[in-house]
């Protein structure tokens, strides 16, 4: 790994202004750059980039990040090959990789010298692997003729760097030589490639089977799926879920896929890998596909930030319309206005591979063109069946839509949605709505930099916004200010979170540079990430005359009085003759403050 050291100097050297502008054309806007934004389709320019803060932020498609995060989404570049870019623009050297030490999901430095194996370890067994079963393949007449009949050209299949694993139960231990003993053999099995028996006994998981990598976002291979040449189950077969692999967050072919789909406008998501690789071979590489697993909604979050649009290519089945289903239902969540979701259902027995080899790139692509949006998919599938001529069957259609159209935060597509469900269930809008429970709103528009502060919601939102801003203010706050134990609060939770770090980290916060970059490049892997781009995002909208010092008082102040109230009520909330004489002069001291 590049040493965290480097790669944070390397940050506070690089101008995220010259960085951009070499790819989009950024113009100046108050204290900020603007430009429209790379990675989504858009007319108004909602790419907001901070030369104070080196961070940039999209209030559209939520993107977010640093200089080279940037060059990785729009270059479509690995991490290795970001730094290595901007070093090489500001005339640095890059240092030689050391071992893994990158900050743990617990806010501390992780050496990983323990027994378990290191990321930067498993990295290395995977892309050691991929070679492995890309030179089996070129070694198997079956499995080279088994991709020839599937239509599969040499360079298709050096494009997604496809392998064969030998039909073998100890294939690997030709690769690794010390296979059997404990420190190899664990890690062997924590990367996913091999199994541990009862007995204690290891052998391969993956025998006599067309091998997938599957690469996260930075390009790394990180999984493995497996499709069996001969009959048998499972057909596919992927990597468990590892410390480098959650399945419902990953999505196959996302990587190579995105100069690709941000050039066509939407992206294709298809059920299996064939599928991706067989539109690949025919010309159509913004196909991606989920891992075995449903659409989630970190699926459909990720596909959003890369296009407006999204196209579900299903088989025509019954199994096929469950899986839309699915889809849809995990996508009400995610919708925005401006961006749309749409349903393509292939003929009865066909599938992406087998159709685009039956009728060629453009029937296929004309197909796309047919495909319904998630709206008409909805409401034809709650009525369908359905003989709307009927009071009771009007009533069922409205007790069916109504769980979904409560998740729907989008307001125009709302409005549209409740027009369209008004006719078929002869109710005007305003009945509907109230039937509904759901109130009917214009669209949201972003506040001018130049209107009034409005302070945040919450004070625990305010003071991650002042310590994102300025990681100094963490020296005045006092341990007593956030002992509060209550509520699930994401925002509170990711307070402490980021308090914990600062605490662990005292250089970050007494280094003067640290102020020119964001602290967010620190914590690359945190369960609170989204939350705290977002809140990040808030700073583009600060102005010069704020007086960042009254601020923090007043969400100090704000935080503190919370907690009297809070423990107030506890104390109110007991018998008065169970209170202590120390709770009674507590008790007194709250009411008197």
């Amino acid at each position: 790994m590049i040493p965290q050291s480097f790669i944070h100097d390397l940050l506070t050297r690089v101008n995220i202004i010259d960085a951009i502008d070499r790819h989009v054309s950024l113009k100046k806007a108050g204290a900020n750059y603007v430009a429209c934004c790379p990675f989504h389709s858009e007319k108004t320019p909602s790419f907001t980039v901070s030369p104070v803060k080196q961070f940039y932020h999209c209030f559209g498609c939520g993107a977010h990040g640093n200089a080279i995060s940037f060059l990785i989404e729009y270059r479509g570049i690995g991490f290795v090959e970001a730094v290595k870019e901007l070093a090489f623009s500001i005339g640095l050297q890059v240092p030689e990789p050391q071992p893994d030490t990158r900050i743990s999901h617990s806010g501390t430095a992780n050496a990983h010298h323990d027994t378990d194996s290191s990321l930067h370890d498993l990295l290395e067994i995977m892309r050691a692997a991929t070679q492995f079963y890309r030179e089996q393949l070129k070694q198997s007449d079956k499995a080279v003729d088994y991709l020839k009949k599937r239509g599969l050209s040499g360079k298709t299949a050096a494009r997604f760097a496809l392998g064969y694993a030998p039909d073998d139960w100890h294939s690997l231990y030709a690769l690794f030589p010390d296979y059997n003993t404990e420190k190899t053999g664990k890690k062997l099995v924590h990367a996913g490639l091999v199994v541990s028996g009862e007995s204690g006994k290891r052998y391969d998981r993956f025998r006599d089977r067309i091998m997938f990598p599957i690469l996260n976002q930075k390009g790394q291979i990180i999984a493995f799926g497996g499709r069996i040449i001969e009959e048998g189950e499972p057909k596919y077969l992927n990597s468990p879920e590892t410390r480098l692999f959650v399945k419902g967050q990953e999505i196959y072919n996302l990587f190579l896929a995105r100069k690709a789909i941000r050039d066509a406008g939407y992206v294709i998501v298809v059920e299996g890998y064939m599928d991706v690789v067989a539109l690949s071979q025919y010309g159509i590489d913004n196909a991606v596909a989920t891992l075995g697993t449903a659409i989630t909604g970190v699926h459909i979050q990720k596909l959003l930030r890369q296009t407006d649009k999204i196209v579900f290519c299903f088989d025509g089945d019954n199994a096929g319309k469950k899986a839309a289903w699915r889809a849809l239902e995990n996508s009400l969540d995610q919708l925005t206005d401006g961006k749309t979701i749409h349903f393509l259902f292939l003929p009865d027995g066909e599938d992406p591979d087998s159709f685009v080899r039956k009728n060629g790139k453009e029937t296929f692509e004309y197909q796309i063109t047919l495909a319904i949006p998630l709206t008409e998919f909805l409401l034809q599938t709650l009525s369908c069946g359905q003989n709307l001529q009927t009071s009771e069957n009007r009533a069922r259609l409205i007790y069916d839509a109504k769980p979904l159209l409560q998740r729907i935060k989008a307001p125009a597509l709302m409005l549209m949605l409740l027009k369209r469900l008004s006719e078929l269930s002869a109710l005007n809008q305003n009945e509907l709505a109230t039937l509904l429970q759901i109130k009917q709103t214009t669209t949201s528009v972003r506040v001018p930099v130049s209107s009034p502060r409005k302070q945040p919601a919450s004070p625990y939102r305010w003071l991650l916004l002042l310590l994102l801003y300025n990681p100094k203010f963490f020296r005045d706050l006092e341990n007593e200010t956030l002992v509060l134990e209550n509520d699930h609060n994401e925002e509170l939770a990711a307070l402490k979170y980021l308090v914990e770090f600062l605490n662990d980290h005292p250089n970050i916060v007494e280094n003067t540079q640290t102020v020119a970059v964001s602290i967010l490049s620190y914590l690359q892997d945190n369960p609170y990430r989204a939350l705290l781009e977002k809140i990040e995002s808030e700073i583009l909208e600060w102005n010069d005359e704020m007086d960042l010092e009254a601020e923090f008082s007043g969400a100090v102040k704000k935080l503190q009085e919370m907690q009297r109230k809070k423990r107030m009520k506890e104390l109110h909330n007991k018998p008065l003759s169970s209170l202590t004489d120390e709770e009674k002069r507590e008790l007194q001291r709250l009411t008197m403050h």
